[in-house]
């Protein structure tokens, strides 16, 4: 994981709850670790890790903080924890 994508996913964890953090860039998070990420229809993107599944609305600009705290919930509950997992300065790969 390289330091962009470290960078967002602390961004996802932060508090207080960010509310600049750009969609694009979480989803390509989501898929560099392993989820899938999925244009649902009707204005709602699909995500898939770790053996969960959610629905969000599909924002073309930057998340709420309802959103950042939607997907921060999420991504716990599919057991990621970037402190642990993917801490900051650890070596890009």
């Amino acid at each position: 994981m390289n330091h962009k994508h470290r960078g967002t996913l602390h961004a996802l964890f932060a508090h207080p709850v960010s509310s600049n953090i750009d969609p694009r860039q979480v989803y390509s998070v989501i898929e560099e670790i392993g989820g899938e990420v999925k244009h649902g229809g009707h204005g709602q993107i699909v995500i898939r890790l770790n053996g969960h599944t959610h629905g969000f609305h599909d924002s073309q600009h930057a998340l709420t903080k309802d959103e950042v705290v939607g997907l921060r919930k999420f991504l716990e509950t599919a057991g990621v924890d970037p402190a642990r997992d993917y801490p900051l300065d650890a070596a890009t790969t």
